[in-house]
């Protein structure tokens, strides 16, 4: 069964992959072989009740209680076993382990941003330690998204307003991709990150200073790692490319004409405020998607989106 998995599905990377496997692959078994049943009856009742002369008169078939209870039955208890399973693989999944370790998700659109206890973000990429309980707090700022990693067999929609969580346990170390899987908007398809699992150590390690910003790091390259990994590139062009949002090509320095009519030169103040504050004022001809990203960067990184932004001329 597990080369059976290999085959047609995604990596088992969860503790519980598993498990859903077993189920899915139960119900597709179960389901081709009483498709191959009832192709076989209908094609011998087929040839064997054909019509072979015009004189021939068709039987008066009356009805067979033995047969109506048996395919009754059989459908019944194939619902009660496949309720009954997954109902139990639903209490695990939706029931994380008291000792879970607990990180908050913010969905916008169209990225992910992940908050850890220690007070750090990281956005796009989860990081996680692996053989270690993991349990998601998830809300959106703007429309309904959904979690999802295949490798993990994980999937929950992210909703404005409201809570809600999903949990997971890494078997390995290793990288899969989170995907959204509810529509989302325009920028839909690009909003996608990573779960990279690492050995406990490692992951303390990174807890500690995988978080912090590199402050010998030049301005204009820290922009540019920046806005590569915040997901900016989801939305904004840095070669004149239309997106959904404005390209950064030509940014500085450019004027800008707003939605209300006004309009300014494109200069580190307007920059900054278009990363801190982007609904203050929308740019003629896009829409208002872009996400506040106050608390999700540091100062520094501001400074370096600025920089970069500066040299894309």
């Amino acid at each position: 069964m597990e080369t059976f998995s290999e085959i047609f599905m995604p990596q088992r990377r969860s503790t519980f992959a598993a498990d859903v496997d077993t189920l899915f692959h139960f119900i597709h078994i179960t389901g081709f072989i009483l498709l191959a049943g009832i192709t076989i009856a209908i094609i011998y009742f087929c040839i064997r009740y054909r019509r072979k002369s015009d004189d021939e008169v068709t039987p008066i078939i009356t009805h067979n209680a033995n047969l109506e209870i048996t395919w009754s039955v059989i459908p019944l208890i194939l619902i009660l076993i496949v309720f009954s399973w997954g109902f139990r693989g639903y209490l695990t999944l939706y029931t994380p382990p008291s000792d879970a370790y607990t990180i908050n998700v913010t969905a916008t659109s169209w990225a992910w941003q992940f908050s850890y206890p220690n007070g750090g973000v990281s956005i796009e990429d989860l990081y996680v330690p692996s053989n270690r309980p993991v349990k998601l707090v998830m809300m959106s700022e703007d429309v309904i998204h959904s979690f999802a990693v295949p490798d993990y067999r994980v999937k929950m929609d992210v909703v404005p307003n409201r809570y809600t969580t999903v949990w997971f346990e890494a078997r390995e170390p290793g990288t899969s991709v989170i995907y959204c899987t509810e529509y989302c908007g325009a920028g839909h398809s690009s909003m996608l990150g990573n779960v990279i699992a690492l050995e406990e150590e490692e992951w303390e390690e990174w807890l500690e200073s995988g978080l912090e910003v590199d402050e010998d790091m030049p301005l204009a390259e820290l922009g540019e790692q920046t806005f590569n990994q915040s997901g900016c590139d989801a939305c904004h062009s840095v070669d004149g490319t239309p997106l959904i949002g404005p390209t950064m090509q030509g940014l500085f320095g450019s004027e800008r004409q707003f939605q209300d009519g006004s309009s300014t030169e494109a200069d580190e103040d307007y920059i900054r405020e278009s990363i801190i504050d982007p609904q203050a004022r929308i740019t003629e001809g896009f829409p208002p998607t872009m996400p506040n990203m106050a608390g999700a960067l540091s100062e520094r990184q501001i400074e370096g989106l600025i920089a970069y932004i500066k040299e894309l001329q």
